[in-house]
């Protein structure tokens, strides 16, 4: 059975099919599905009968683990996390905000995976922002705007000791660690050409983005306000719909995500890996 690839007809995003991600993928498998993924930047591949093994195999395969701070792995794992919720929690939906995962490390991560462990019947949607055809829908003027900037990003906000994960954060399942650690800074170009494929697009948005370099605080939130509300118009926006059993990857360089939720009263569990920088 060959690969096919089903196009999500939203603004990113591809139901992928004809592979079984529980056995090892040969070189030329794996080859196309990089491919696939830079092309949809984000795949769903549904019905696969997967446990952690074949989760850490499959991360593996399509470019090794990347760190993950904040985050303790799952109990017998040092690369997978567990993004849970249980049914009677009432703690703020976690990562309901757009993000680029990580994206304050020196070597933000390439991607990430989620599989499907336990999936409420309703609600608990993933929506994807296409960074790159954001970028693409402004006019000439508008980019000159943005295209020189040099973003500061830190995980303060998330992740600092007084941070929205930070010590308040009672009655959470998932397991957070926040910490010292998250009060460091690291600058990215905002408008970066993606590492493999050149295309640019915008990399991150406010919340891990604190700052513009050689721009005042104020300003600089002004604008990133500003442009968050561009970043996730909705003619860029692919809304995700989980299944049981499935895995889904994305490019980490391309695209936005947040959660949202829908799904009171009911469990919802996903186990996360990082893809790596990509060392091409």
């Amino acid at each position: 059975m060959g690969l096919r690839v089903e196009p999500s007809g939203q603004a990113c995003g591809a139901r992928i099919t004809g592979v079984d991600l529980s056995a090892p993928l040969d070189p030329v498998t794996v080859a196309a599905l990089r491919r696939v993924w830079l092309d949809h930047h984000v795949l769903a591949f549904p019905d696969q009968a997967m446990d952690d093994d074949a989760l850490e195999r499959f991360t593996l395969a399509l470019g090794g683990f990347g760190e993950d701070p904040f985050f303790a792995p799952v109990p017998g794992r040092q690369h997978i996390a567990a993004i849970r919720r249980e049914a009677d929690e009432q703690t703020p939906l976690f990562a309901e905000n757009w993000h680029a995962d990580w994206s304050f490390q020196a070597r933000p991560p390439a991607g990430t995976c989620l599989l499907a462990i336990d999936i409420p019947p309703q609600g608990g949607d993933t929506l994807f922002a296409n960074q790159h055809a954001a970028w693409e829908a402004l006019c000439p003027a508008e980019q000159a705007r943005y295209d020189h900037l040099v973003a500061i990003h830190s995980a303060r906000l998330p992740y600092g000791p007084d941070g929205t994960y930070g010590a308040r954060d009672k009655g959470r399942s998932m397991d957070i660690r926040p910490g010292e650690s998250a009060l460091a800074v690291q600058s990215h170009p905002l408008v970066p050409a993606h590492p493999e494929t050149g295309r640019r697009g915008f990399y991150s948005t406010l919340g891990y983005i604190v700052g513009i370099e050689d721009m005042s605080d104020a300003d600089a939130i002004d604008l990133l306000a500003e442009l968050q509300t561009w970043q996730g118009d909705e003619r860029f926006v692919y809304r995700h719909v989980w299944e049981p059993d499935m895995l889904v990857m994305w490019d980490n360089r391309s695209v936005l995500h947040k959660a949202s939720g829908g799904y009171e009263g009911y469990r919802r569990e996903l186990h996360r890996t990082t893809i790596a920088a990509w060392n091409g």
